[in-house]
């Protein structure tokens, strides 16, 4: 009884702790991408902590509710987003960290809770009861719906291999994804299509986190913040941290997904180091790993590339991505027959 007591206390504490991470770690993200794209612009752009200080003013600002809302699916959209991407991260392992909660299907588990937060802006605009917000929540309906498909085929494509390599191995587990690199088990045309689905990756989660071009549930300029147009203070607080929270909850299943190597598994055998010293090393690579990440999936693109409309986005998804990535599940299963 005593050491359930303790493995619970032990379970609450680390669930604090990467809730805590990935607010402070996404904002800091944030602050960085909007840096780095200024410079590339060139301008001078915000200081790095300006996330921090918008979250400050926004929770201490009015919390408005509109008069025609529907107030309490109103006031709950935020909590739900926040609440499921912190769920996920809970999932993913950070460097040599193992995650929280494990086990067989946990990657199917992530597919479907990753849902959850855009279902959640989609019942927040339209409980507001503003014709923006009921405009941009269908433009995120569309949008979720578009890029489902090829997220859904890449973690299938990399399982199948795994699942053929390992048939004893949970296949569908990001524990087994972490433990086969999908480097070290693809053959020729496995590379390719492994590298076919890396950029698929990188692109839905531009889709994913809604930064340009992808952002049409929140154009500002033609349906004036869409989705967040009637929230404010706290509920829009909470909304702005879960986005942080997802930027990295994305990154981090990329990394796990094609780069989960830790500099303990080659260095570990040549430089004796305490475990912990090697935990937080790992753990560091692993955070240079999410910025490297989240440069190529965030700011590159949306400093390259302008909005696209909602049709393009559609045919971006569901047309070239989609296309792409079951050309790269065809090319893996050459692989795996040949």
């Amino acid at each position: 009884m005593a050491d359930e007591i303790i493995h619970f206390v032990e379970i609450i504490i680390g669930v604090f702790l990467v809730a805590v991470f990935g607010m402070i770690f996404g904002l800091l993200t944030k602050g960085i991408d909007r840096k780095l794209a200024a410079h590339m612009q060139w301008r001078v752009g915000p200081p790095v902590i300006q996330p921090f200080l918008d979250v400050k003013k926004l929770f201490c600002k009015e919390n408005v509710v509109p008069r025609n809302a529907v107030a309490w699916l109103y006031n709950v959209a935020p909590i739900v987003c926040l609440t499921s991407v912190i769920a996920i991260l809970l999932y993913i392992p950070m460097g040599s960290i193992p995650p929280i909660l494990k086990g067989y299907g946990d990657v199917i588990l992530i597919l479907y809770l990753l849902t959850i937060p855009s279902l959640a802006m989609v019942a927040g605009g339209f409980a507001s009861g503003s014709p923006f917000a009921t405009v941009g929540a269908q433009r995120e309906m569309v949008l979720m719906m578009s890029y489902e498909f090829p997220l859904a085929t890449t973690i299938i494509a990399l399982g199948w291999k795994i699942s053929t390599l390992y048939p004893g191995e949970a296949a569908f587990s990001l524990t087994t994804f972490t433990k086969y690199p999908v480097w070290n088990i693809m053959g020729p045309f496995g590379i390719i299509g492994a590298i076919i689905l890396l950029v698929v990756m990188i692109l839905v989660t531009t889709g994913e986190i809604t930064k340009v071009p992808f952002d049409i549930a929140e154009a500002e300029t033609e349906i004036a913040e869409g989705v967040f147009v009637e929230y404010s203070g706290r509920n829009l607080g909470l909304f702005y941290l879960a986005d942080a929270v997802k930027t990295v909850v994305m990154a981090s299943l990329i990394v796990a997904l094609f780069f989960p190597y830790n500099l303990s598994t080659y260095l570990g055998s040549s430089i004796h180091l305490p475990s912990i010293a090697w935990n937080a090393i790992d753990f560091l690579f692993y955070l240079l790993k999410l910025e490297i990440v989240i440069f190529f999936s965030m700011t590159f693109i949306r400093v390259s590339v302008a909005r696209f409309k909602v049709d393009q986005v559609v045919k971006v998804y569901w047309g070239y991505l989609t296309l792409a990535a079951l050309i790269a599940l065809v090319l893996i299963a050459l692989d795996i027959l040949l």
